[in-house]
């Protein structure tokens, strides 16, 4: 990656302010099953203190997209638990659903009925209860 890329994009990658917080004593925590890595900084009073008890985050494997972090990952990061998946035997529940990538203007996007984009390109007929407003009359 170009050093112009690092300084202005935070969507593909580690940018500089990540690579510094590393530097200062971010720790490697674990990867999950889509290679993101994951980090955390213990506070520390005399460099972060105005982190809180511990700052955690995640540099994403190709795009940045929150929906792609699995649901034991989401939980340590949001502090919900305080235990990585990494340091216990995490099980996905049966109602959690494995992570699909956003379709939102790509082909495979959802097209309800009566969409200008869906196959049947057509509105409804009027049923006779709706007229028109003309200015002026």
């Amino acid at each position: 990656m170009s050093v112009l890329t690092d300084i202005f994009t935070w969507w593909n990658g580690a940018t500089v302010g990540t690579r510094f917080a590393l530097s200062r004593g971010g720790e490697f925590v674990g990867e999950d099953e889509f290679g993101n890595r994951y980090y955390r900084l213990k506070n520390d009073p005399e460099k972060n203190a105005a982190f809180g008890p511990e700052r955690r985050w995640v540099v994403y494997s190709g795009y940045a997209e929150a929906s792609a972090i699995p649901t034991g990952w989401h939980g340590w990061m949001h502090h919900t638990v305080e235990a990585p998946p990494t340091a216990e035997s995490y099980a996905a529940r049966e109602w959690e659903k494995p992570h699909r990538s956003n379709k939102t203007g790509t082909r495979e996007a959802y097209r309800p009925k009566g969409s200008t984009l869906s196959a049947e390109r057509r509105r409804p007929a009027a049923t006779g209860d709706y007229e028109a407003w003309t200015p002026g009359s």
